[in-house]
């Protein structure tokens, strides 16, 4: 039987992943991309039209579902993303519908994996919860009483631009201290350098060039003291900036996506301390922290297709 399917598009920072999926969440085709290897989003929108894949199944997709970093819901636009080479403002569905001649539906990308959870995850029961997306950037989507929370313009969950440290690390937002310096990926990379520890100069993350988080991770689970440092400096951070959060929606859980989430060295565990350890005292112990159980890329693709569905 041929099935409808949509076109699930993830853009982040680092990879753009897109696939079809069908109303059961089965995957039938999955490919990613380099977000810095393509120079506008109309370059994008040609690319997969062109994957043969796509063009086999042209017939059955009916819809594209685009997450995006700073995805605007109501106006279908990508507006001045730090994380992304394409700058300004990108009439995103416009391009691709007028590509595909389908209707396209953009959000945020943090909004597209938190309906990826909704449906597919760890948070199928919940109608009150917020993902954390922790990627090239820090992200976040809110879902309160069963929807996701868009505010009057479409960018309300920007929880990865709330400043958490007065006059701290520059963000690539242009502001200083965002929760994003910190708990990204590529805050974990700048804590190598920019934090202090008498450890440092043993650890063996100064003898790698140009280290990744995952590299932080590793070697803290090999018990390279400064690294651990690093990952416990992290959770701290994010604990103490889901303690603050907890006060706007109250939700049952935070949910932890994408690969520092994944990395073990019981970091969900870490931030869920430091969040207990500081939280409200009528919040205290009601609020769980969770990490995704969704494969990083299938859940924002299955989440973007779920726009349509």
């Amino acid at each position: 039987m041929i099935k409808d399917l949509v076109l699930g598009i993830d853009i982040g920072g680092t990879g753009i992943e897109y696939g079809l999926v069908d109303s059961d969440g089965q995957l039938y085709h999955e490919s990613e991309l380099v977000t810095a290897s393509i120079s506008s989003a109309n370059e994008l929108c040609d690319l997969i039209l062109s994957d043969k894949k796509i063009q086999d199944h042209r017939s059955q997709i009916k819809g594209i579902g685009i997450g995006a970093p700073n995805g605007n819901y109501y106006l279908g636009t990508i507006e001045y993303a730090p994380n992304l080479p394409w700058k300004g403002v990108i009439p995103l569905k416009a391009i691709f519908e007028e590509t595909f001649q389908l209707p396209t539906v953009v959000t945020n990308d943090a909004n597209a994996a938190a309906l990826g959870e909704k449906i597919f995850g760890v948070a199928k029961d919940l109608d009150d919860f917020v993902t954390i997306t922790l990627g090239t950037g820090v992200g976040s989507g809110v879902v309160s009483s069963g929807k996701l929370v868009y505010g009057h313009d479409g960018f309300a969950g920007e929880y990865g631009h709330i400043r958490v440290i007065p006059e701290g690390r520059l963000c690539g937002c242009g502001r200083k201290g965002c929760l994003e310096a910190y708990a990204s990926s590529t805050g974990v990379v700048r804590s190598i350098t920019e934090l202090d520890s008498e450890a440092k100069t043993d650890s063996s993350l100064t003898k790698i060039t140009s280290p990744t988080a995952k590299d932080v991770f590793d070697q803290a689970q090999k018990g390279d003291r400064f690294a651990c440092e690093i990952v416990d400096y992290t959770a701290r951070i994010l604990g103490n900036a889901l303690a603050d959060f907890t006060c706007f929606s109250s939700p049952k859980a935070f949910v932890l996506f994408g690969g520092i989430a994944q990395s073990h060295c019981d970091f969900t565990e870490k931030v869920k301390h430091y969040m207990n350890e500081n939280m409200l005292v009528i919040y205290k112990d009601k609020v769980s922290v969770l990490t995704s159980v969704l494969h990083e890329k299938n859940a924002a693709v299955l989440g973007a297709a779920s726009l349509v569905f």
